[in-house]
């Protein structure tokens, strides 16, 4: 089994904001493999199906960025998951828009919602892939990422979530190591 987050805030101001990259990916995702529609678990929206025949279950917490390590925390739980059966999928201002990283764990970078799934889960060791939103330039970094992607991102944006989405099929079906090659390569 695995557990795939996409980190994001809830609500219709949110939508389509830079801070939901990973919210965007997870519905991505769900869309491209048939998911179901969903449910309420775990302070977030769940779908559940199969990538490449292995159960996953996809989680969008609806606590809010800062309050993300309580769903991640309470589905882990749930399933009795081993960490390196996690996938946490956040965006990243320190990375061009359309760029991805997937990596086997490490720091939250200045995440808030990394911070706090790290805080709850008490470990840095999870896998987590950032999606490049680019960088807030002479903008404060929470207007920025709490605004819309420009048009001008829209299809790096589009580019970096299939790549993402490649690289969550490698990861369950060959490994990490190969899954960081094909994601990172860019």
């Amino acid at each position: 089994m695995r557990l795939i987050v996409g980190l994001g805030n809830p609500g219709r101001d949110y939508a389509r904001t830079r801070h939901n990259a990973g919210f965007l990916f997870v519905d991505h995702l769900a869309q491209h493999h048939g998911m179901d529609q969903g449910r309420g678990q775990f302070h977030s929206q769940v779908r559940e199906g199969r990538i490449a025949g292995t159960r996953t279950v996809l989680l969008k917490p609806q606590t809010f960025m800062n309050r993300s390590g309580l769903a991640v925390a309470a589905a882990v739980a749930f399933y009795k998951l081993e960490l390196e059966h996690l996938l946490v999928v956040v965006d990243d201002t320190a990375l061009q828009c359309g760029r991805t990283r997937l990596r086997r764990a490490g720091g939250g970078g200045g995440h808030n919602g990394l911070a706090d799934i790290e805080r709850a889960l008490g470990t840095t060791s999870y896998p987590r892939l950032r999606i490049g939103i680019d960088g807030p330039g002479s903008m404060r970094q929470e207007a920025y990422v709490l605004s819309p992607f420009s048009p001008e991102q829209l299809p790096k944006l589009d580019g970096a979530i299939q790549r993402a989405c490649d690289a969550v099929t490698a990861w369950i079906t060959s490994g990490i190591e190969l899954a960081m090659n094909q994601c990172n390569a860019d």
